[in-house]
């Protein structure tokens, strides 16, 4: 469970993103001027541990270097909440390489549990932490653009910046 909750703005050529951490990691990244973005803006405060400092940076870097169609080497730990079956279909996105794309059936094999197929584009529009938890990544069947948590616009803006054709 979640004991705090803090919010760091990221600036980036799209806009501000918000990243919000727990005690034990990044806990969310929520898109600018999106259903998922916060209300008000994050601002820095001199009472935020080093340690959640040192993770901004490195979700700041991971960011900036997703959004330039680049792999992130470092992320800062992880805190997603989800069930165990979501959790799995979150790692399974990350093995995902920018420029590369997996259906939802492909992830649903890749888990082990190959009908779940709807369940794995849920657990997609469940995902806290999206671009760096790359679920724009996933596709429909025949390379069919599906449903994205941050709007079709990013979906189709995340695929192009990583050179991806639909």
């Amino acid at each position: 469970m979640k004991t705090t909750s803090t919010k760091f703005s990221i600036n980036t050529p799209f806009g501000n993103f918000i990243a919000v951490y727990s005690d034990h990691g990044l806990a969310a990244l929520n898109f600018p001027n999106g259903k998922t973005e916060s209300s008000g803006r994050a601002a820095a405060k001199p009472d935020v541990s080093p340690k959640i400092r040192e993770w901004h940076h490195a979700t700041e870097a991971a960011l900036k270097k997703s959004l330039a169609g680049q792999k992130s080497d470092k992320l800062p730990p992880l805190d997603l909440e989800g069930t165990e079956f979501q959790k799995s279909v979150w790692r399974e996105l990350r093995k995902i390489s920018p420029g590369k794309t997996k259906s939802y059936g492909e992830i649903a094999q890749a888990i082990g549990n190959p009908k779940a197929v709807r369940a794995v584009g849920g657990a997609c529009g469940a995902n806290p932490i999206p671009v760096l938890v790359p679920c724009h990544r996933v596709l429909a069947a025949n390379k069919k653009i599906g449903g994205f948590s941050g709007g079709m616009d990013w979906k189709y803006r995340l695929l192009e910046i990583e050179g991806v054709k639909v």
